[in-house]
């Protein structure tokens, strides 16, 4: 009889062990507040789709925002072009985001590797994007959005470095790393 083969290194654990829970959860609560306001928005636009116009003029007097301005255009011109098509094609967007971000900030509440990975990878995506938006008009909303961004992809890069600590793959906690 053969004695069962072990792999040299143990499968990494699912569980982040190392990972401060206080970051984690603090990424998954920004994770589902952007997920949950995209949710309301999404409900609150199926909800009014049939008055969109109407709304959008009030909603642009409200804020005081000058009609001829492009922002408040494109409000506009999106809520005259408001079809039941292009609703239905708002509504599954809305979901398949709310449903991203939902299940990524329960991954990382529950500390789960990869989540981590997913939060680190989904959040560098969006950086280019943003850095464009910056380069074409600096306000303090975009350098805001852009500098929350990096700070996140920052944390989960730092998270996951000090999770893997070898180039051959990622420790169990309490594991030690021999060489041969």
């Amino acid at each position: 009889m053969s004695a069962p083969v072990t792999p040299p290194h143990p499968a990494p654990s699912a569980i982040d062990e190392r990972a401060s829970t206080a970051g984690l959860r603090a990424v998954a609560g920004f994770e589902a507040l952007k997920g949950a306001v995209v949710l309301l928005l999404g409900l609150t636009l199926f909800i009014l789709h049939r008055h969109a116009e109407d709304y959008a003029e009030r909603l642009l007097y409200h804020l005081h925002m000058d009609p001829d301005r492009h922002f408040a255009r494109a409000i506009l011109n999106a809520a005259l072009k408001l079809s039941d098509a292009r609703l239905w094609t708002i509504a599954a967007a809305t979901l398949t985001y709310c449903t991203v971000r939902f299940v990524e900030a329960w991954g990382l509440w529950n500390r789960r590797v990869w989540a981590e990975w997913f939060a680190l990878l989904s959040g560098a995506m969006y950086l280019p994007w943003e850095i464009l938006k910056v380069s074409e008009r600096a306000d303090w909303e975009r350098i805001g959005v852009l500098a929350v961004n990096i700070v996140i992809v920052l944390y989960m890069l730092e998270v996951r470095i000090r999770g893997c600590s070898t180039l051959t793959g990622c420790e169990e906690p309490g594991e030690t790393q021999t060489r041969p």
